[in-house]
């Protein structure tokens, strides 16, 4: 067993195992320091459970509204353990592609204890001091749990404890209508649970279009969701949640979804120099480099976008950076999805940041999916696609608030990190029916709408006439 080794990662979640992988695979001497499971947030307590939670929520949902295809609605009989149960089951099975033994089986060493730098180049771990040229920090992120007064108390559930219910809370207060809020109270909502949930901003989703914000919260009230925004909690006492307005919100659990903090604390940073910032996050240049020496950060750690498919992105660029001195740099498109029903997916630029910079030369394009022949027929014709471009047509963003958005987005992120302009949107073959559809279709009506506009019709005139002219009679 070798105590030296060209990367040293901390972390065992997504950036760290495939930073690992990758180094491994190249050839490097590789060890990935976890001390509790590799998988990470994703695949315990994020994305795999999530995703698990809202297909069922999304089934029992469609049975109830079966009326949309012509079918007799039912209500479905819903076995909350069961529901449970099929979520374990989706984190059994992915979870051997993560695992320990998997990893080794690629040539890296896992040493699965808590790790501590003490010196450049030097970290503790298990009784070992390890060597490493260099190393990447991907510890991840933990729950925020505010101060609230009489929280502790309560028993609060988090998005890392959530997934131990088997019994479902017939009245549950959410607190933040962010991401993680917005799909836990609305699936939480569809499996039975009567639910409060509780946002002091004065909109739901409030980094996203307002137009899908507004989508959002009248399809979570539409369902029966006691939203409040605008909205602040106050405390908590005799089993109630206090409203800063003094009304109280009887509950029988409460579920923090007011965010996520880095993991930075007993890392021994300060021993390598490496810098954070108020949140505790990592401070990295566009090339995830530390202020340490030889020391990079990829994933939630660094304070940045928090989602999966960002750790996996960082990872690949921190990895070939720290092992070979490439000069890879993080892309700066970068999709992400809210998967609520509708999902919301969103790539660059909104209007409102598109208008600060141009003013009226952004151009926008917009389709309402009421109009979509494939969500009509799927008995789910609602939403928008809106396409954000600068002065010169170049797309700069794009959002997605529709069945099937987060699909949809691939296509329009890499228009966007190609900066293409509104017109290759239109051109592109789409399938038909398809709900893909929705961003051609907003390209096409913004084309339409350009030439058939005065001063385009003015143009062309002369021109006919001259081709008709040349041309003749047939």
């Amino acid at each position: 067993m070798s105590n030296s080794y060209d990367l040293v990662v901390l972390g065992g979640g997504t950036a760290g195992l495939v930073s690992s992988t990758i180094a491994a695979g190249a050839g490097a001497r590789v060890a990935l320091i976890e001390r509790e499971r590799t998988g990470g947030d994703c695949l315990w307590t994020g994305c795999v459970p999530s995703k698990s939670l809202i297909a069922a929520a999304g089934l029992a949902h469609r049975m109830r509204h079966a009326g949309s295809v012509g079918l007799a609605p039912v209500e479905p009989e819903i076995d909350f353990a069961s529901v449970m149960q099929h979520v374990s089951r989706a984190i059994a099975t992915v979870a051997p592609h993560d695992s320990p033994e998997r990893l080794r089986a690629a040539g890296v060493e896992v040493i699965e204890a808590r790790g501590r730098f003490v010196a450049p180049g030097r970290i503790e771990v298990a009784g070992r001091t390890l060597r490493w040229r260099t190393a990447i920090i991907a510890t991840g992120s933990r729950p925020v749990v505010p101060p609230l007064v009489g929280l502790a108390q309560a028993e609060p559930l988090t998005t890392d404890t959530v997934w131990d219910l088997r019994e479902l809370p017939r009245r549950l207060v959410v607190l933040g209508g962010g991401p993680i809020g917005c799909e836990l109270a609305q699936a939480l909502a569809r499996l039975g649970s009567h639910v409060t949930l509780v946002e002091m901003a004065g909109r739901v989703l409030v980094k996203e279009e307002p137009r899908a914000s507004a989508l959002i919260a009248a399809r979570l009230r539409g369902e029966g969701i006691d939203l409040r925004t605008a909205t602040r909690a106050a405390a908590i006492r005799d089993g109630e949640l206090l409203l800063d307005s003094g009304e109280r919100i009887a509950f029988d659990r409460i579920l923090v979804a007011a965010g996520r903090a880095p993991r930075t604390r007993d890392l021994g940073l300060d021993s390598v120099a490496v810098t954070v910032d108020e949140r505790g996050g990592v401070v990295v240049d566009d090339r995830l480099r530390t202020s340490g020496r030889g020391i990079y950060a990829a994933g939630d750690v660094t304070g940045l976008l928090p989602f999966t498919h960002v750790a996996a992105h960082h990872a690949r660029v921190a990895a070939s950076n720290a092992l070979f001195h490439t000069r890879s740099r993080v892309s700066r498109t970068i999709p992400w999805v809210t998967f609520t029903d509708p999902e919301v997916a969103r790539v660059g630029l909104c209007e409102a940041q598109a208008r600060e910079r141009w003013g009226a030369r952004a151009r926008i394009a917009q389709f309402d999916y009421v109009r979509s022949d494939r969500a009509i027929t799927s008995g789910e014709a609602y939403g928008f696609a809106k396409l954000v471009a600068d002065q010169r047509g170049r797309l700069v963003g794009a959002t997605v608030a529709a069945p099937a958005a987060g699909e949809a987005i691939a296509e329009l992120t890499a228009w966007v990190s190609q900066g293409a302009k509104i017109d290759v949107v239109s051109r592109t073959v789409h399938a038909y029916p398809t709900l893909a559809e929705g961003s051609a279709r907003a390209a096409d009506e913004y084309l339409a709408a350009r030439y058939s506009s005065p001063w385009m019709r003015a143009v062309a005139r002369p021109v006919l006439a001259a081709l008709r002219a040349l041309d003749g009679p047939r």
